[in-house]
């Protein structure tokens, strides 16, 4: 943990003072320069930004509205402090959406997640991520900077030259989505080809437990992190294997799909993320991914709070009877009725249409109240059940789509 010991090793109170004041400290600076920022703030004065719950203030950010600002003519959404001419790198995304790059040092913090996987000076990180349009080949660039390693900057495809360069240079380390590193491999076992890669630093897709296996069986030690084109470096494995160790340049918050409410410890809901980056500073930034945030520290002695890792998508935005259910509209729903802490849409199939029903939390009430709430809101007509508090799912659904497609 040398490079990035002091921080990772910070008492809880330390570590909020510092990412507070950091936060403070980056929106007096950068409030003239962002008029996005500013409004998102609301007149909000950032010194009273000193705790957690301080953040409740500030709406959520989302995708969708980063997305509508800058199709109006605003680039990055009003939230950057510098002019786009300013920074190294201007990135699309689909959708599309424009990121920003920089140059400064480890610009994105996943060098953080390289020194957790081992990789350092003396190694030659295969980097495989995409160098085009998209910013994980740069993210990744910056990381092995960081760390002194030597990148070989791949990219995506062309198997059989990747495979021919790891055993010509002597790539140590991989870096790109968990599965492409066995198609490597494996053209290298066609080819007779033997490499040194003995650690992989993966992201961007779903590392199985059983490719994990296969590549710890090759001796390749792999871990993974979270990170988004938005906000970079989220969270990352340590070798403890206990879920995943927020970064210490992001704040954290757990919310329950469609509200910036958030849950207690341990509840499934959407990743809302606060960047505390002075040049491009997204607040409550929802990524659209859904976790849990686990108690306790890491075994591996890194006292960071953690998350249990990407457990879906919190975008559950569905389509039934021709009319779109959202989850702001479930917590709309749930707000107005009376005693009732969660609700949960479900639909499927009856027959050839549609059926639709909303299982409520609550030590009672009135299902007909209920039922003439869901209309209001939903826009539907649809079965109610009243169930006991605690009783639905923590999986952070609050639409169920049951319908088979196939």
């Amino acid at each position: 943990m040398d490079l990035f010991e002091a921080d990772e090793k910070r008492s809880a109170d330390a570590r909020m003072a510092g990412q507070f004041g950091r936060l403070r400290e980056m929106l007096s600076a950068g409030l003239g320069e962002a008029a996005g920022l500013a409004a998102h703030l609301g007149g909000i004065d950032p010194d009273s930004l000193r705790a957690p719950e301080n953040l409740a203030k500030l709406p959520v950010l989302r995708k969708s509205d980063l997305g509508a600002v800058q199709k109006h003519g605003n680039l990055l959404g009003g939230f950057s402090t510098r002019p786009v001419a300013g920074f190294r790198h201007i990135f699309m995304s689909p959708g599309p959406i424009f990121e920003p790059g920089g140059e400064g040092h480890d610009w994105w913090r996943l060098g953080r997640f390289l020194a957790a996987c081992g990789i350092g000076e003396g190694d030659i990180v295969q980097n495989c991520f995409s160098y085009h349009l998209t910013p994980a080949g740069m993210m990744f660039e910056s990381a092995a900077a960081a760390v002194g390693a030597t990148v070989l900057p791949a990219g995506t495809g062309q198997t059989e030259m990747q495979a021919q360069a790891a055993a010509a240079i002597g790539v140590t380390a991989y870096a790109g989505t968990p599965d492409y590193l066995m198609k490597v491999l494996e053209k290298a076992d066609d080819l007779g080809l033997e490499l040194g890669i003995t650690r992989a630093a993966v992201s961007g897709g779903a590392l199985f437990p059983s490719l994990r296996q296969a590549y710890e069986e090759r001796g390749i030690t792999t871990r993974q992190c979270y990170a988004t084109a938005d906000v970079g470096h989220i969270a990352y494995e340590s070798d403890a294997m206990e879920g995943m160790i927020l970064d210490e340049g992001v704040i954290v918050e757990i919310v329950r799909p469609g509200t910036g409410d958030v849950v207690p410890e341990g509840e499934v809901g959407e990743v809302v993320v606060t960047a505390l980056n002075p040049d491009y500073p997204l607040l409550r930034f929802a990524t659209g991914d859904l976790s849990a945030m686990l108690p306790g520290q890491s075994p591996c002695g890194r006292t960071g709070p953690r998350i249990k890792g990407w457990m879906g998508r919190a975008d559950q935005a569905t389509k039934i009877k021709g009319m779109f259910v959202r989850p702001e509209q479930v917590a709309e729903l749930v707000a107005r009725l009376e005693g009732v802490a969660r609700a949960r849409v479900t639909v499927a199939r009856d027959g050839e249409e549609d059926s639709l029903h909303v299982a409520v939390e609550a030590a009672g009430g009135d299902a007909d109240v209920m039922m003439g709430a869901v209309r209001d809101v939903l826009k539907l007509r649809g079965a109610v059940e009243i169930v006991a508090p605690g009783s639905l799912p923590n999986d952070g659904k609050v639409i169920d789509d049951q319908r088979d497609y196939s």
